[in-house]
């Protein structure tokens, strides 16, 4: 759905929030764009989602853009990513803020992140605690397989490391010897 905002946002000004919702900042020769808009938060489910009317919505805005299935599928790339789960004492001690991919707490874990990312073309990675256990979520993207996983192992260990890891501590097994 961000791709087909982005799509939208040639005709207004689009601000997605992390609840997906959406404000807009009008102009004169805009108000229909964002009356369109406005219509499509009555056609969509904004709180749990729903897949048919996210399949009906894409259907009316690749035709209000003239667009095929194929144009708009070239219009993103998915880089190869890589999620795993760190066990650990406790699932409080992991704060997160920016629709949960910065790390605030425990201290020095978002700057170990960022630094573990630095190091890999295409890089992103956060970690988040489940909502249900004691384990934190590692997501990792990179420009390449290897580069994704080895982000992801890499940022495994810091959760582990930063925030009590239980059990064994992840290892790559691409990097074990």
């Amino acid at each position: 759905i961000l791709s087909l905002c982005l799509l939208l946002s040639s005709q207004i000004f689009l601000f997605v929030f992390s609840t997906s919702h959406a404000a807009c900042i009008k102009r004169d020769a805009q108000k229909s764009a964002v009356k369109d808009l406005q219509a499509l938060t009555r056609l969509i489910n904004q709180t749990v989602g729903d897949a048919i009317s996210d399949l009906l919505l894409v259907e009316v805005i690749l035709a209000s853009k003239n667009m095929t299935i194929e144009e708009w599928s070239q219009a993103y790339t998915d880089l190869p990513n890589k999620l795993m789960k760190v066990t650990i004492k406790d699932r409080t001690v992991i704060e997160t803020t920016d629709a949960e991919r910065v790390c605030t707490a425990p201290a020095g874990l978002q700057s170990a992140i960022d630094a573990a990312v630095a190091k890999y073309p295409k890089g992103r990675s956060f970690a988040r605690p489940s909502g249900t256990e004691d384990v934190v979520r590692v997501y990792a993207e990179a420009a390449t397989r290897e580069a994704a996983d080895d982000l992801a192992y890499e940022v495994s260990a810091l959760v582990y490391k930063h925030a009590h890891g239980v059990g064994d501590a992840p290892v790559n097994p691409s990097k074990r010897r």
